[in-house]
């Protein structure tokens, strides 16, 4: 399936819930915006750059899908399946993605600000230079996720699966909420509560 621009009502229509199957489509800068993608199949379509701001993609298949820098600010992804998924420089701002699965995929320099990852499943995913600003990553699992240079300023993991040592690549402040056996990277520049009483 070749096409060069998708819009609204070329796979959708506003009253008529449908789950289309678009595998291997070529949907690059497409425009989807608010599309009701829900459990559709995706899997290894080109999305590079789509449009998908505030789009419905709950459940639906992703897998080895290409979302390079497609804006997905808003969009519903929860419980959507996303493994070894391209999202570098994807815009997630306020993305709904609990629950997703992103096992090894790619979300390089991705901006998920403010994002809900409650429970998402990033197993080996590589989040360095992302920018998780605000992020809910209650109950996520991070297990061998690369963190470098990741911003989880002001960002939830209280109850995240992570080491001592995936945390210390990343970037932290204060209002990072971090488990319990967990403590801010030194250059962090965060004093610990016992820091905090011997001062």
């Amino acid at each position: 399936m070749s096409v060069a621009t998708v819009t609204w009502n070329s796979w959708i229509e506003r009253d008529r819930f449908i789950e289309p199957d678009l595998t291997g489509a070529e949907l690059r800068e497409a425009d989807l915006a608010r599309a009701n993608l829900c459990r559709a199949e995706l899997s290894k379509a080109n999305l590079a750059r789509a449009k998908l701001t505030g789009a419905n993609l709950s459940e639906a298949n992703l897998t080895g899908a290409d979302l390079t820098e497609a804006s997905l600010t808003e969009a519903a992804l929860s419980r959507a399946d996303l493994p070894s998924t391209d999202l570098s420089e994807a815009h997630l701002v306020r993305a709904d993605l609990s629950e997703a699965e992103l096992m090894s995929a790619d979300l390089e320099s991705a901006k998920p600000v403010r994002a809900n990852l409650f429970r998402a499943d990033l197993m080996g995913a590589d989040l360095s230079g992302a920018k998780l600003t605000g992020a809910d990553l209650r109950e996520a699992d991070l297990s061998g996720a690369d963190l470098s240079g990741a911003d989880l300023c002001g960002a939830d993991l209280s109850t995240t699966s992570l080491t001592q040592e995936e945390l210390e690549p990343a970037i932290g402040d204060e209002n990072t909420r971090l488990p319990t056996d967990l403590t801010p990277p030194a250059h962090w520049g965060v004093k610990t509560d016992e820091q905090a009483k011997e001062n």
